[in-house]
Parts: C-alpha cells; sequence; structure tokens
C-alpha cells in the first residue's frame, strides 16, 4: 500500500536561500521524472521551486507550458509543506544573480549540500540546465525518497482539460468491458532510433537509415538489426505481440487500446495484430475530432492521454521498455501493482523465429511455455533492482532499476487491505 507520509521530524521549508530554475527535457514522462526529482532538489538545497519550463526544442517540438499539461495551482499548493513553489522569477533578479548549471547524473545529498548550495555565496538563481536522471535512484534518506512520490503521484496531476478527456476515454474502453493498454512502439522515430527492421521491406529500412543518419542527437549510427533484435533491444512487432497476447491465453474478443502514436507503415503492419484482436481502439476511433482537436498539435498532451488509459487499464503490456512504459508501471505499482507485462523480448525472439522457420507451431506447448516463463514478469510486488554486480561508476548507477520505475520499498509498506482510491482520475 502507498505510505507517502513523512517522518515525524519533517520540518516546513525553511527559509530559502534563492531560486531554481529547471529547464526540463525530453518527453513527457522523462520530464515529468525530472519535475519530481527537481522538488526533491530544492529541498535539499533549501531553494524557491520555479513552476518548471517543459521541452519545446526536442523531437516533440511542442509549444505547451507548463499550464497546459499539469494542474499547476494545484501542483503549487500540495507540496505547500515541503517546497516553496512559485510561477514566475520575481523581476527584480538580475542577470548577473543567475548560474546555469549542468546538475551531475545520479548524484546524493552530499553534492547537492556541499557543492550545489555552496554556489548560494555568489547566486541568486541557480538554473539547472537539464532535469533527466539528476538525483540518484538509492541511498538517499527516507523523507527525500517518500517527497519523490508525493511529488510524482499526487502533487503533479495533469491538467484539468486533459484529466476530464482523459477520464472520457478510459470510460469508453471499459464501456466494452475489461481492456489492455498496449504500448505499441512501433512509430517511426522509435524503429530510426533503435535500428529495428525486423519484418520491413528493403525501401521501409532505407528509410529509417537515412532518419538516423540525419538526427545529429542519435549518436549510434551503424546498426546491425539482427543484433539489436536477437539482443532483445528491438520493440515487438505488432504481429509478434498478437503472437504472445495469444500465446499468454487473451482471447480474440479482448478490448484493446492501442497507446502509441502513429504506427509506422500504418495498416501494411497492422494486419496480423488487427485479425487476431479486432476489437482495436484508439483515442482517435473512441473520441471524436472535435473531441480531440484542443490536443491535436500537442504530443505531450496527447501522450498524456494515452498515460491515463494506460495507468487505468486492466493490463498494461508494453513492447519496449521505454520512459512511458516505465513510468506507467512505476506509476501502477503504487496504486497496488496493478497487471503489467513485462515480455521478454530476448527469449520471445528466438520463439518467434521457429514459428517463421516452421519449427514450432502456435498452440498448447508454446502457451505454457510462454506462461511460464512471464509467471514473475506481471507486476508483483518485489523490491526495485539495485545495480548490475561488477559496474563501475556511472555504468553501475545506469544498471540500476530506476526510482519511478518501482518505488518499493521506499514509497510503499505492507498493509491491512482496505477500500482505498486508487484511480489517477479525480474528476
Amino acid at each position: 500500500m502507498p505510505c507517502t507520509q513523512p517522518s515525524p521530524n519533517y520540518t516546513s521549508p525553511s527559509e530559502s536561500r534563492g531560486y531554481l530554475l529547471a529547464h526540463t527535457n525530453g518527453g513527457l514522462n522523462q520530464m515529468r521524472a525530472g519535475i519530481c526529482d527537481m522538488v526533491a532538489i530544492a529541498r535539499i538545497i533549501n531553494a524557491t521551486l520555479v513552476v518548471p519550463k517543459l521541452d519545446k526544442k526536442s523531437y516533440w517540438q511542442d509549444s505547451s507550458n507548463f499550464s497546459d499539461v499539469f494542474d499547476e495551482d494545484h501542483f503549487i499548493n500540495a507540496l505547500a509543506n515541503d517546497v516553496k513553489v512559485i510561477k514566475k522569477l520575481p523581476k527584480e533578479i538580475g542577470s548577473s544573480m543567475k548560474a546555469v548549471k549542468y546538475f551531475k547524473s545520479w548524484s546524493g545529498m552530499d553534492y547537492y549540500q556541499e557543492e550545489i548550495a555552496s554556489m548560494w555565496a555568489d547566486y541568486k538563481v541557480i538554473r539547472a540546465a537539464k532535469t533527466d536522471s539528476r538525483l540518484a535512484n538509492n541511498n538517499l534518506p527516507s523523507d527525500i525518497q517518500k517527497l519523490r512520490c508525493r511529488a510524482c503521484y499526487e502533487a503533479l496531476r495533469f491538467a484539468p482539460q486533459i484529466e476530464a478527456m482523459g477520464k472520457l476515454l478510459v470510460d469508453r474502453m471499459r464501456s466494452y468491458g475489461p481492456y489492455i493498454s498496449l504500448h505499441l512502439r512501433y512509430e517511426k522515430d522509435m524503429l530510426a532510433f533503435s535500428g529495428c527492421t525486423h519484418d520491413l521491406s528493403p525501401t521501409e529500412a532505407n528509410e529509417l537509415k537515412m532518419i538516423r543518419d540525419a538526427n545529429d542527437n542519435w549518436k549510434v549510427k551503424d546498426i546491425d538489426p539482427r543484433e539489436q533484435r536477437s539482443k532483445g533491444f528491438c520493440p515487438l512487432t505488432p504481429k509478434e505481440a498478437a503472437i504472445f497476447l495469444s500465446a499468454l491465453g487473451y482471447p480474440s474478443n479482448t478490448p484493446i487500446y492501442i497507446a502509441a502514436g502513429e504506427i509506422y507503415g500504418g495498416d501494411s503492419h497492422m494486419g496480423d495484430l488487427q485479425s487476431r484482436y479486432p476489437m482495436l481502439m484508439r483515442k482517435e476511433t473512441l473520441a471524436s475530432f472535435e473531441e480531440l482537436e484542443p490536443f491535436t498539435n500537442h504530443l505531450s498532451q496527447l501522450a498524456a492521454l494515452d498515460y491515463i488509459v494506460s495507468v487505468e487499464s486492466d493490463v498494461f503490456m508494453p513492447t519496449y521498455s521505454g520512459n512511458m512504459a516505465r513510468a506507467v508501471e512505476g506509476h501502477r505499482r503504487f496504486l497496488g501493482h496493478r497487471r503489467t507485462i513485462s515480455p521478454d523480448r530476448k527469449a520471445l525472439v528466438r520463439l518467434f523465429d521457429k514459428i517463421e522457420q516452421g519449427k514450432l507451431k502456435e498452440g498448447r506447448y508454446l502457451s505454457d511455455h510462454v506462461i511460464e516463463s512471464h509467471r514473475k514478469r506481471q507486476g508483483s510486488p518485489r523490491k526495485r533492482k539495485g545495480p548490475i554486480s561488477g559496474t563501475k561508476g556511472t555504468d553501475r548507477f545506469r544498471s540500476e532499476e530506476a526510482f519511478y520505475v518501482n518505488p518499493l520499498p521506499d514509497c510503499l509498506c505492507q498493509g491491512q487491505s482496505r477500500n482505498l482510491n486508487t484511480s489517477i482520475i479525480t474528476s
């Protein structure tokens, strides 16, 4: 059960030493995690947090402001006993009083209390140039970890218009019965970035390579798609997702919500999934053009709708472990360990290849094998995984399970079952 209340020794925010500005980076879920970490960092360095700026320059090219995506007033009020949050920096603060700082990734208390807090002697404003993964996953005081959870799961609500639309989509999905949210990472940018071309035509594979070569932010250009896939680094294709769900025993009349952007190749790659599971729904099929129009040109807001429908689903299954998959998994764990299926892509690829080669048929053997191998990959309670043995430096931190993927044990406790409101929809 969630347990995010601070300890008896926790005090109201002490006198502010200055202002923390934060310019978030990445897509919606990367920004969410970064915002919550900035709340905790502001507490650690005794700063007044200025409502963070959202990333408008990345691939997403979204002009949304904080208040377009999140409930700004609720965010400020919900954190009143933790951190002072203001909407704008006071006008009298001059540029000479500001410092831009790239906080070190996965840093702990000592770094912020010593190196960063020492900057208050010379500056009134510290601007965090990036916000992703700036705070350690582990070895932080319990009250700081609980604050991260209060920020992420209680203070950082979506804006009222997004919550209302999300509730509408959830209600319409539920009208068909219990549903799966399938986070189908088969968009053009995902395939170009990962170098995954299985089941694509030579023309499509070449187009994706040209996109990757043209993007300066993607450092790795030469990728062996077969090697990527064999190591489990590729998202499941729509066809593979269909075979996997069938093997797990989900019947063909299961309602499935497709939480994704535009699927690369459209209907040409969705045929197998559509034929096995005809009840495929998307935002665009559940809501009218007029209902979705306010969100249409804002990818962060559209992603927020997918996030709500995914967190509220009966089963969530991502075909790739990206930022949204990890964020939704963590939120579902926080709300009571709702079923979240994590496909073992590396193992599944070998089975899929045998099916393609005619060495294995779909049926009882495949189903038993898939069910047994995924028995412990469905979101059941467990403590957050630490670093991989033998890793050092940043690789050690990178190998850890991220805090927001699994907030156990920091924000979840054993307790007697009772009726909890485990919905993220407040309206």
